[in-house]
């Protein structure tokens, strides 16, 4: 951040510098220079351009780019026009509008006009990109972003290809970490494995604006993957996201940076180790079962917040024993069933003596009773982890504190402003909370801990702090694996899905024989209700809950009647 700061001054200061030669030129007086916001008021008026470019060139992601524009157009206003002209103001005018202010020879000759000429066809092309640059960049860092379900931690309330929009403006739109990015690419470059789609040189702090709302319990949340900060880049683009820290604790490594850790590293062919910073970080999507200040507890599956059970999603998701006659699922039952979860939706674990077969199976609370009344099913329970047994996939990964999926906590969630007491004992809970997001160092030495270097029995948060999970409770890598998500790392809500796409069901088929895109299309507008029933809806809690489809389509297709009624009316008009 200092190195950031350092850029900022000096861009600051030679801008300045620059903009103090030049007004006098253009009939402005230097003291307007000096005035922030107010120069580029006056830069905007010199260069013919109007007043609301102010919140463009304010807005972090685009600033720099509308500045690079403002560079080129102030040295042609100053007859700096040749193509190398241009090119150096606009890669480099913090430094060139300083250069030509010191010239004895720079006129003012005023802006170029482009009215009396014919733009060239390139010309058209690039002012077309640029504004939409700028738009879709506008509206994607402050307003909407399109997302895509990745995982089915929400299934049967969101699905594995849902396509929808994630509303940035109902929590407060984040100010970018890193606003110099190429645009429309998350953290990797377009056509590339690993290539970073961003520079961190310079950085900017965490800042939120006013949203409409904040966050309350039982809200769907995009967010960044807290976990994802440092990531092993894999082989494809598709691993990306694997988490270094649980690449770890599967291999069983005590640190990131030993020798032995990294020799097991690249033996297992995990790629490159990389840092992300949060705003580039993977986007999850899940649900918000906790919010600052709550305690959360989970008691045989059953969850508890501040000691009164939480809400439960209909389509809520679990793993069941299902013991049969020796009768199989058939394809065709399960695609009735709709165990679309896999590879973990339904698995034979195998035959007893008495050809009895036991079946893992995952199912939302309305497909039980239909399981247990078919005929060669003998019984079906829940699979429920007892309490005190310990899972080390499990946060805190502490083996002092025995958690699981099903029964975990009690553990308070940190609000911004609120202590908790430190001890050893619970130092394993809030440490990464205090080390990473709020950017201290910790050390425990016997029954002492120590914060930047002193002696700590309690510690104040400066964030807030929430509690995910999947309502597909037993195939979601959520909260109960990787802690708490930090307010810096949310994004946004989901509020609309305009396209969902069926999968292929490898429970069904194996996985054999991939369908294309447009089979997929195909198959989830004409052959399957339920798909064909998420076009163009709204989000709701327990998933979508109205379709805009018909109307939507009925807006369309008045708005192309009125357009095609209006330029016939014109050209009827023009023969005249």
């Amino acid at each position: 951040m200092e190195t950031s700061f350092i850029l900022l001054i000096i861009f600051t200061i030679t801008t300045i510098i620059g903009l103090w030669k030049l007004f006098p030129l253009a009939g402005e007086q230097s003291w307007k220079a000096l005035v922030p916001v107010y120069n580029f008021i006056i830069w905007l008026k010199i260069i013919k351009r109007p007043w609301w470019w102010i919140f463009l060139i304010i807005t972090p992601g685009i600033n720099f780019l509308m500045y690079a524009i403002m560079c080129l157009l102030m040295a042609k206003a100053f007859n700096k026009r040749t193509i190398q002209e241009q090119a150096i103001a606009f890669l480099a005018g913090y430094i060139y509008l300083p250069y030509i202010g010191f010239q004895s020879d720079t006129v003012y000759v005023g802006p170029e006009d482009m009215s009396q000429k014919k733009p060239s066809l390139l010309r058209e092309w690039t002012d077309a990109i640029v504004f939409a640059v700028i738009a879709a960049t506008v509206i994607r860092t402050f307003f909407l972003e399109a997302f895509t379900i990745p995982t089915s931690s929400l299934e049967k309330s969101m699905l594995v290809g849902d396509y929808l929009f994630v509303s940035k403006v109902s929590y407060g739109a984040k100010i970018p970490n890193t606003p110099l990015s190429f645009p429309f690419a998350h953290h990797t470059l377009p056509l590339t494995s690993n290539t970073k789609s961003y520079v961190e040189w310079f950085k900017l702090p965490y800042f939120r604006l006013p949203g409409f709302g904040h966050i309350k319990n039982n809200d769907i949340v995009v967010f960044n993957y807290p976990d994802g900060d440092t990531v092993a880049l894999g082989e494809t683009p598709e691993d990306q996201g694997i988490s270094y820290y649980q690449l770890c604790r599967d291999f069983g490594w005590r640190t990131v940076n030993t020798p032995d850790a990294i020799n097991q590293y690249t033996q297992h062919r995990f790629g490159d180790v990389r840092y992300r910073p949060a705003d580039k970080r993977e986007n999850y999507v899940k649900r918000c079962v906790g919010i600052p200040g709550d305690t959360l507890r989970i008691k045989d599956q059953k969850l508890f917040i501040n000691s009164k059970e939480s809400y439960i999603a209909p389509t809520m998701q679990y793993h069941y024993l299902v013991k049969t006659d020796g009768t199989s699922f058939s394809p065709g039952l399960i695609e009735k069933l709709d165990i679309t979860d896999a590879p973990n939706g339904i698995k034979l674990l195998g035959y007893d003596s008495t050809k009895t077969a036991y079946y893992m199976m995952n199912l939302p609370f309305n497909k039980v009773d239909v399981i247990k009344k078919m005929s060669f099913v003998k019984s079906i329970e829940p699979m429920i982890d007892s309490a005190g047994k310990y899972d080390a996939n499990i946060f805190p990964h502490d083996p002092k504190i025995k958690w699981n999926n099903d029964n975990f906590g009690p553990l308070y969630i940190p609000r911004a402003g609120g202590t908790i007491n430190l001890s050893p004992e619970n130092v394993s809970l809030y440490s990464r909370a205090i080390i990473n997001y709020e950017l201290n160092t910790m050390e425990v030495k016997g029954d002492k801990v120590f914060i930047n270097g002193q002696e700590a029995t309690t510690y104040t948060f400066k964030l807030n702090y929430y509690f995910m999970m999947g309502d597909n409770r037993h195939n979601s890598a959520d909260s109960r694996a990787w802690g708490f998500v930090p307010e810096d790392h949310i994004v946004g809500t989901p509020i609309f899905v305009w396209m969902s796409i069926k999968e292929d069901n490898p429970n069904v088929d194996g996985g054999r024989n991939p369908s294309g895109f447009l089979t997929k299309l195909k198959r989830s507008l004409f052959d399957d209700p339920s798909r064909r029933a998420r076009f163009f809806t709204v989000v709701y809690d327990d998933g979508l809950s109205r379709s805009f489809l018909m109307p939507f389509l009925v807006v369309v297709a008045g708005c192309m009647t009125f357009v095609y009624f209006r330029n016939k009316r014109r050209e009827k008009n023009a023969k005249k």
